[in-house]
């Protein structure tokens, strides 16, 4: 049975495979998370090894808030009100020797879209990101986190457009669905679906989130889990 997407109330269905998806993701992520190593520069990338999923998205839609709701544990990814701070890609991983449970890393990418960030700066990103993109035969996947209150922006559509062109799967996680009634949120969904249907790179199924919470979160740990 497919994982219900995020804006769907709770699961009522005593369907033992469907739970057996979020329980296993639930044990996923049910250890303690530790950062590896934050990479300003492409030289500085580790070897590839294992599984890799990354999260992206424009600065401040809440990445840091959802990949510490993701793990259970407050202060792992920092968070910070200040738009445009986090400017390398830091990866993460489970307590074991470093690495993540059966190998999987997830990568917190920089954010893009802050206006007032130097364009030397935004170019030094922009061609570290795709640097990472194009070289990482380990990356299963990137999440998309777009915020559910404003829907796809234009340096949003620039980025799946970056993502595309460097050929790697992709799906659009909402956040802050908590702001939104349901009925706004199902036309989010709804949007975001038809903008990204021909897009041969995106997964069809949008996924909706709140870190504050909580909803849609163990969808998304047994997605990640699921690709394992």
């Amino acid at each position: 049975m497919p994982l219900r997407r995020g804006l769907d109330p709770l699961p009522t269905t005593d369907d033992p495979e469907y739970k057996r998806k979020l329980e296993r993701g639930r044990l996923f992520f049910a250890r303690r998370w530790q950062h590896i190593i934050g990479v300003a520069a492409v030289d500085g990338l580790p070897v590839s090894a294992g599984i890799e999923v990354a999260f992206a998205g424009r600065s401040n839609v809440g990445k840091s808030s959802l990949i510490n709701a993701l793990v259970g544990q407050k202060a792992l990814a920092r968070t910070s009100n200040t738009p445009g701070r986090t400017r390398e890609l830091n990866f993460f991983g489970a307590d074991n020797d470093g690495h993540a449970p059966t190998g999987v890393t997830i990568v917190d990418m920089p954010g893009y879209g802050y206006a007032r960030a130097p364009k030397s700066e935004v170019a030094a990103w922009t061609q570290l990101v795709f640097a990472y993109l194009r070289g990482r035969p380990n990356l299963r996947r990137v999440y998309l986190l777009v915020d559910a209150r404003h829907g796809l922006k234009d340096t949003d559509v620039d980025a799946l457009k970056l993502i595309d062109k460097a050929a790697v799967s992709y799906q659009v996680v909402l956040t802050k669905t908590d702001k939104l009634k349901k009925a706004e949120l199902a036309t989010i969904v709804e949007a975001t679906a038809a903008a990204i249907a021909k897009r041969a790179a995106a997964h069809p199924a949008i996924l909706a989130t709140s870190a504050d919470t909580g909803f849609g979160i163990d969808v998304l740990r047994a997605e990640i889990a699921g690709l394992v």
